[in-house]
């Protein structure tokens, strides 16, 4: 009996073969020798897609590694203004956009705006959907990639680490100090203040997030940095007279939320010391009560 194999059988329909029978033997070297040729093309098959997957993983790492091109920017404009948001004027800090007209904002920026019933976008004054407004993904890609000259000392710092820097500066706080003092628009008869220290908003000594009042720190901090373990100076108490600006506080949370549940300017006398002042305002909140 003859025992004709799929190879065997290729060959004499193609022309290959005389078509005469072929001994058992030949046909099982033949088979084995067509079987080595279609594993050697299988593995050169494999081979060549190996070798371009390769390819490609070291083109995308190349172009990971080219640096962004730098955005347009206008006359007069700095890349850190065009990346700052439009309430705080600082470079923004988990920013999110508005869906319906696509303005940006730092998120603790905007979240007193998703307080109220019908909010409107800070900067157009168009309602928005509150449930529409969501993390830039885009804008916080771009802040991680680009660098801009601090103002005070011009070092080049990625966008992304700017607020920090510039709240640690010396060259900052020394143009900040050295501002022009304020002047009425109109002469007044009113005496006018001067080297009035800011107890209304404050700085988070964590990431320098801007403009936040007390009960606003107290939120943002406990949100965004319950398991800081670094010690920080409360800029709470460094606004006040009595206030020590170069102690740091070993746990600055339980601090806040222990010494400064209330607000000082409802209930402080900024005259008298920090004692007398604690027991004016446990005095009078009892009395309230």
């Amino acid at each position: 009996m003859c025992y004709v194999t799929p190879f065997d059988f290729y060959f004499q329909n193609t022309g290959s073969c005389t078509g005469r029978e072929l001994s058992v033997e030949t046909q099982s070297k033949r088979g084995r020798k067509e079987k080595g040729l279609f594993e050697a093309a299988a593995e050169r098959r494999r081979v060549t897609a190996f070798i371009m997957a390769m390819f490609r993983s070291f083109v995308s790492a190349a172009q990971l590694r080219q640096p962004h091109p730098q955005p347009q920017l206008q006359h007069g404009e700095s890349l850190e203004s065009q990346f700052s948001c439009p309430i705080c004027l600082e470079v923004y800090h988990k920013p999110v956009s508005i869906a319906s007209c696509a303005h940006t904002f730092c998120g603790d920026c905007l979240q007193p705006c998703l307080q109220v019933t019908s909010p409107l976008c800070p900067l157009c004054r168009m309602p928005f959907d509150p449930k529409k407004v969501d993390k830039s993904s885009s804008v916080e890609k771009q802040l991680s990639s680009y660098k801009a000259p601090c103002r005070g000392c011009s070092k080049k710092i990625t966008l992304v680490k700017m607020r920090s820097h510039i709240s640690s500066c010396t060259k900052v706080q020394e143009q900040m100090a050295n501002c022009p003092k304020f002047m009425p628009v109109v002469p007044t008869s009113q005496p006018i203040p001067s080297n009035i220290p800011n107890r209304s908003t404050f700085v988070c000594p964590y990431c320098g997030a801007r403009n936040l009042d007390q009960q606003e720190l107290v939120k943002h901090c406990m949100e965004n940095h319950r398991n800081d373990p670094n010690k920080v100076v409360c800029p709470v108490c460094s606004a006040m007279p009595w206030g020590d600006p170069s102690y740091k506080s070993s746990n600055f949370l339980q601090h806040l939320l222990h010494r400064h549940k209330f607000s000082y300017d409802t209930f402080v006398d900024y005259s008298i010391d920090e004692e007398a002042a604690l027991q004016a305002a446990l005095a009078l909140s009892l009395s309230e009560n």
